[in-house]
């Protein structure tokens, strides 16, 4: 009898460094089970908020398909594939049916399911309906963040269905942001950047920007159209009090990055001017496919620091994101054998 597949996995620790260990799963594979050889993982900042949990992290893998269960019928051993933050659902409710399964009553999530395996990892064992193809013209890197940071930001442009005409506001040129400036511009939006310094403006710009606004130091905002739509990309909530006047009648406004407290703003125009504050997760699979595909097709790719996948090599890099001195993503790569 196999004594099953074990392969090496990075903890979070009590101390804050994550720690090398090991998990064993279950040879021969069952149902529609995929092993996955981890080529690359993106670092997200969720990850920040587990380093100190007796967990496997990492949820922005890719990888190659090393063996597949009975029931699976789409992957075969070779093929290169991804998986992000929900890892399985119910498959049966109505929001599962309806392509929403993020909201599953009965998902299982990053951080709260399947915390014995993750993206920091030589190997990890998910079901093929959780997995996605990853196209040839993204690289292992350029794929890794596309998993939770891409497809967060891809998520609420696309389902919520923004005209070409629009325009939208990216606050915060980071991780998710300089990925939305990218889908927005490709989507024939109108993209202004509000950041709170100008040290990225040149960058911004060259990722698809058409106006660059620097909130630091202004107490009125100006911009050369009122903003339909406002991608909230930042750490803090922002000042509502200086955003508001630049939002349009009707505008949307969809917070992104995680915050402690609650989300306060202005009661008055939020009635008077018909604005809509949308929440949402991560994206349903159809989305997330979606989302790769029109990367690809439009060259669409985050700007990546590398790291070795090893414990001193995650520690530097989950110190560099804490300490807000990561260039837009970090992703862990294995090392190579001797």
């Amino acid at each position: 009898m196999s004594s099953g597949f074990t392969f090496t996995v990075f903890k979070g620790h009590k101390s804050g460094t994550p720690k090398q260990a090991t998990t064993t799963k279950p040879d021969p594979l069952s149902e529609d089970y995929v092993l996955v050889e981890v080529t690359a993982s993106g670092l997200c900042g969720t990850d920040l908020h587990y380093r100190t949990h007796d967990m496997v992290l990492g949820h922005e893998g890719v990888g190659k398909v090393q063996a597949t269960g009975p029931a699976c019928k789409l992957l075969k051993k070779g093929d290169r594939v991804g998986w992000g933050y929900e890892h399985d659902s119910c498959g049966l409710c109505q929001l599962c049916l309806s392509g929403n399964e993020t909201y599953c009553h009965k998902r299982a999530v990053y951080g709260t399911a399947d915390r014995d395996q993750g993206s920091f990892a030589t190997h990890a064992v998910w079901r093929e309906a959780f997995l996605f193809r990853i196209p040839d013209e993204l690289s292992d890197e350029d794929a890794a963040p596309m998993q939770c940071g891409g497809a967060t930001v891809f998520n609420v442009l696309h389902s919520n269905s923004p005209l070409h005409t629009e325009t939208v506001g990216i606050m915060g040129v980071g991780g998710l942001g300089h990925l939305g400036i990218q889908f927005a511009s490709k989507m024939g939006c109108r993209v202004i950047v509000l950041s709170g310094t100008e040290l990225k403006k040149d960058e911004a710009m060259r990722l698809g920007a058409h106006e660059f606004v620097t909130m630091k130091g202004k107490k009125v905002l100006e911009v050369s159209q009122p903003l339909n739509r406002l991608l909230v990309c930042t750490s803090a909530q922002p000042n509502w009090e200086q955003v508001i006047p630049i939002l349009a009648p009707g505008a949307w406004i969809h917070p992104l990055s995680v915050d402690e407290g609650n989300f306060e703003i202005p009661y008055l125009p939020l009635i008077t001017d018909a604005i809509t504050v949308q929440g949402s997760t991560v994206a349903p699979r159809y989305i997330h496919q979606r989302m790769l595909e029109f990367a690809a097709l439009h060259n669409i790719k985050p700007i990546v620091e590398t790291f070795p996948m090893t414990e001193v090599g995650i520690r530097e890099a989950m110190e560099k994101l804490e300490q807000g001195h990561m260039h837009f993503r970090g992703v862990l790569k294995p090392e190579l054998a001797a």
